[in-house]
């Protein structure tokens, strides 16, 4: 029988919300995996964020395709038992609440690993499990905060910036699919199952991908520090603009002989003030100042990249608004958006999954299910319950459920 995608046959058992965990099981989700996603009886909070239609959250809709959606009252004996009984047929746990509520509910790591001690759970978070952090609640700009990030951004003399972006859960829910992976590696040859801590603290802070080195290695001599438009250490990098819109220049290596050249300043080459980017970075004022007088001269952003890029192979690009992505030729041909149709919200756009594999070159159709949807499916045909167990459930408050 055909697979019908790379993780075909996985079982993952998803307690996750928002963004982080949901984006890791989407990914699972999108390469085969059967995902049964448990909420709350009033349902992940981001199904009430916009946009809403039909009573449906386009923002659920994206980071939830394809699972499987159980509602249960988690404080209860009776969900948790069901839990326990999903567990021991899963592959997979993943949560990210706030640690120590999953060991309320009875389904921390030592109460599932004696379950099934061939299970990889994967537990998400802004600040990790244990430290004198981990006990307060995160979000995304929180990670971003204590990680050293947002204290990058912004101007020189400003203040922080936020980024208007949920980097770092996307990454570290990415990071936690690649750690997931590799678990079942390990436990398919044999290694048994394992627990994982990953958060949005760690995964940020590796994003420093010289500020650390160059700070403990120059002896503090070298502080990363916010720098506007330019980079803090190395030159030419950086935002120029040029007939109204900006570009983003990066002629570092090989490229900076080329851009001497375009700029008519060939005897940059041999300058001893200009040697290497390091150096070069002491004289940015210089450098920016004729960047900027030759994109006068051109005036025009898209005429500029041509000229920079195309015919001088030096690394260059429009900063382009999210509308201009969507629409640029080249992102249609990678097909980086992708159109779902929900039953209830209807067609619409959502970042595909940058995963592309040369046998599976076909996106799995996929659904956002309604809150306790699948309630009913699970437990008879996971757990053989009874219609009369479920209807029971059911009148207890045990499971729940709404069109949504």
């Amino acid at each position: 029988m055909a697979r019908k995608h790379v993780l075909d046959g996985v079982k993952v058992l998803d307690f996750s919300h928002y963004v982080a965990g949901p984006h890791c099981t989407r990914l699972m989700a999108e390469a085969g995996a059967d995902v049964i996603k448990v909420e709350a009886l009033v349902g992940d909070s981001s199904r009430q964020l916009p946009v809403i239609k039909e009573g449906r959250s386009g923002y659920y809709i994206q980071h939830n395709r394809g699972k499987k959606c159980m509602a249960l009252d988690l404080r209860s004996k009776e969900a948790q038992d069901i839990c326990h009984e999903l567990a021991k047929q899963s592959d997979v746990v993943i949560e990210n609440f706030t640690p120590g509520v999953m060991k309320k509910y009875n389904m921390d790591w030592a109460s599932l690993s004696k379950i099934n001690p061939d299970l990889v759970m994967c537990s998400i978070s802004c600040l990790g499990q244990e430290g004198p952090l981990s006990k307060f609640p995160g979000f995304d700009y929180i990670g971003q905060a204590y990680s050293g990030i947002m204290g990058m951004t912004g101007q020189v003399d400003g203040p922080p910036a936020l980024s208007g972006m949920a980097f770092g859960d996307i990454s570290t829910g990415a990071h936690a699919y690649g750690a997931i992976v590799s678990a079942l590696y390990h436990k398919a040859n044999g290694g048994g199952g394992q627990y994982l801590d990953m958060t949005l603290l760690d995964c940020l802070f590796s994003y420093h991908e010289m500020n650390v080195q160059v700070y403990d290695a120059s002896g503090g001599q070298m502080v990363p520090k916010r720098s506007g438009h330019q980079h803090s250490f190395v030159a030419p990098l950086g935002l120029f603009k040029c007939g109204g819109r900006y570009l983003v220049i990066v002629a570092i290596g090989p490229q900076w002989v080329n851009l001497c050249k375009l700029l008519g300043k060939e005897e940059w080459v041999d300058d001893p003030r200009f040697a290497d980017p390091v150096i070069r970075n002491e004289n940015r004022d210089e450098i920016s100042a004729a960047i900027e007088a030759w994109l006068d001269t051109i005036g025009d952003a898209e005429k500029a990249v041509k000229i920079l890029v195309e015919d001088n192979h030096v690394p260059a690009a429009p900063v382009l608004d999210v509308p201009e992505v969507m629409e640029h030729p080249h992102m249609v041909q990678r097909g980086i958006v992708q159109t779902v149709d929900d039953p209830k919200f209807g067609k619409v756009k959502i970042p595909a999954s940058p995963m592309k594999y040369s046998q599976f070159q076909e996106p799995l159709e996929l659904q956002a299910s309604s809150l306790g949807q699948h309630n009913e499916e699970i437990l008879r045909e996971r757990l053989n319950y009874s219609a009369e167990q479920i209807a029971s459930l059911t009148e207890a408050g045990v499971l729940g459920s709404k069109d949504n």
